[in-house]
């Protein structure tokens, strides 16, 4: 099993490691939300970066010191996977009230799962919940190309034990929910993925590695290892920003730092250049907008490396 799921307690528990694009102005149909405050456990402790033990280190002058996404995003419960369309507007993410609650029970309790939040007036909305064909459906990792969403899913017909599925937006919803197939799910085996601006590649994480491979004649084909990106430790959870330019992805870090870290590679003309640790400290799965702004989730860890909670983070590109 190569894929990692969403949600870092599924992560713990099935030891498996598991983001993009439609425009401004998203509208979509949700019916009622359950309450998310409410679903958290009562006492559970909500880190800060004043009691932050590992806070997420930066690395490059190119961007502001990482800060918890502002707003109604961020709770004692853990927010997770995000994915932010290139205008910035639009923010998917995987929730859970409690990350020691075992992925069967998550699966039933009518909170855990993917939540959409969409910015107006400068401002992140309060989340609503996204309901992907199934109820009894564990599902995360969302990535969005055009009108087409993929995402990972843990549900009954699956070939393996976690899924790729697409859905459809349409007449302001997401519908038409399928699973990916047997030639991406068995066959490939694909982890977290990420198409390219064109629809012609992807890139998508495959046993401790990226992978890519090319749409060609309406079939994914020629899957193989991403040169110069993948070295002996792991690497996983690709995104391609929205110009094409830049390979970002979660792996082990390279400078000695504790948990994933997160590393860009820069396509120089004829492939993806050395990659280089942007951010360390338990930090991963980066999703970027157009402007550059890093969005990734953080985990939060005591001392002795038992995980609290987790937060979705920002490292905001500075202006030129």
């Amino acid at each position: 099993m190569h894929m990692r799921i969403f949600s870092a307690v599924v992560v713990l528990i099935l030891l498996v490691f598991l983001s993009g694009c439609i425009g401004s102005g998203q509208s979509q149909t949700t019916t009622l939300s359950p309450d998310r405050l409410a679903s958290i456990p009562r006492g559970a402790v909500k880190v800060t970066p004043k009691t932050d033990v590992f806070p997420p280190v930066i690395h490059s002058d190119e961007w502001e010191k990482p800060v918890p996404l502002e707003g109604p995003i961020n709770t004692a419960g853990a927010e997770d996977s995000p994915f932010v369309t290139p205008d910035g507007k639009n923010l998917y993410f995987f929730f859970t009230p409690d990350v020691n609650v075992p992925p069967q029970k998550q699966l039933v309790d009518g909170v855990t799962g993917v939540w959409w939040s969409r910015k107006v007036n400068g401002k992140w909305t309060e989340p609503v919940r996204v309901v992907l064909g199934s109820t009894e459906s564990l599902d995360g990792a969302v990535f969005i190309l055009n009108d087409t969403m993929w995402f990972a899913s843990v549900r009954k017909g699956n070939y393996g034990e976690v899924d790729i599925y697409t859905a459809r937006f349409k007449d302001g919803r997401w519908t038409d929910v399928k699973n990916a197939g047997e030639l991406l799910n068995k066959i490939y085996d694909v982890g977290e993925l990420c198409i390219s601006p064109d629809g012609r590649t992807m890139y998508y994480g495959c046993g401790g590695d990226i992978c890519v491979m090319d749409y060609v004649n309406g079939s994914w084909v020629n899957p193989r290892k991403v040169p110069n990106v993948n070295s002996e430790l792991n690497e996983d959870q690709p995104f391609i920003t929205p110009d094409g330019r830049e390979l970002w992805f979660t792996g082990q870090s390279r400078l000695g730092y504790p948990g994933p870290a997160i590393f860009r590679s820069v396509w120089n003309g004829n492939g993806w250049g050395k990659p280089e640790e942007i951010i360390s400290n338990f930090a991963g799965e980066p999703a970027l907008d157009a402007e550059g702004n890093v969005y990734f989730v953080h985990h939060f860890f005591t001392k002795d490396m038992k995980m609290i909670e987790a937060d979705i983070y920002v490292a905001y590109k500075k202006k030129s």
